[in-house]
């Protein structure tokens, strides 16, 4: 299954007002993994950069003026997510602006969603953790996930830490055995700490059962089939011993 976890900045809040794409960010997951692969384009969004906007990812037009526009990567882009399940944290907002991006390269799809599953995170978070903060900063103190390095907002970033994200929310492990804590929620709950697998761990051991072992088990569902009313379950519809 491939999955790209997609974030963007823009000029500003309003699609309707004409505000622009500055900056996509978005990375790939392949079996719930982690792949390397990524796309990250700053863009000239031909227009000013509203001083709210920028306060918050720090781009301006100055910046900006000499970087491709959307219709010079249109096509790079297209081909980075196409057939994929898309990742996005309030979704909708993000598809506002790329489907307007879209509607201004001729010949381009008519919206991202033709073409691409999209799953929204945020409505994922609201309701797994229901009259919560749900915003990106409170899911990573939620989930344990290291964001030290979100000064300002940036596309390619916070596409990376969506996907530590989304990964805890949708599988993370919590421990099963003990008491540790891992620290505070949004609302200053202690919630278990989410351990993960180094990914240069060795395979784990795989150990089977011997023969005496196996006679023993079998041995015990011959004494359940005398004993209980319908005899040994593990010896139903072919589920064996």
């Amino acid at each position: 299954m491939r999955q790209v976890v997609l974030d963007t900045e823009t000029t500003g809040l309003e699609v309707g007002q004409g505000h622009r794409v500055i900056e996509i960010g978005a990375v790939e997951l392949v079996g719930r993994k982690l792949t390397g692969r990524h796309f990250h384009r700053y863009l000239n969004p031909e227009r000013d950069v509203d001083d709210g906007a920028y306060a918050v990812h720090g781009l301006s037009r100055e910046f900006l003026a000499d970087k491709p526009r959307f219709a010079d990567v249109a096509q790079d882009f297209l081909a980075f997510v196409t057939d994929a399940e898309l990742i996005i944290h309030n979704a909708p907002f993000d598809l506002a602006f790329l489907d307007q991006e879209l509607a201004r390269v001729p010949g381009a799809p008519a919206r991202l969603a033709d073409f691409c599953r999209v799953t929204d995170s945020l409505a994922l978070a609201r309701h797994k953790h229901p009259g919560q903060k749900n915003n990106l900063d409170a899911l990573c103190r939620r989930y344990q996930v290291d964001n030290s390095a979100r000064d300002l907002h940036g596309a390619l970033l916070d596409a990376e830490i969506l996907a530590d994200v989304y990964l805890a929310m949708t599988g993370g492990q919590t421990l099963l055995f003990g008491a540790e804590e891992g620290g505070a929620d949004a609302d200053g709950r202690t919630v278990p700490a989410v351990r993960r697998l180094a990914p240069d761990r060795p395979p784990l051991a795989i150990v089977r059962a011997s023969v005496d072992e196996l006679g023993a088990h079998e041995r015990l569902l011959d004494l359940i089939d005398q004993r209980a009313r319908g005899g040994s379950v593990w010896r139903r519809d072919g589920a064996g011993g």
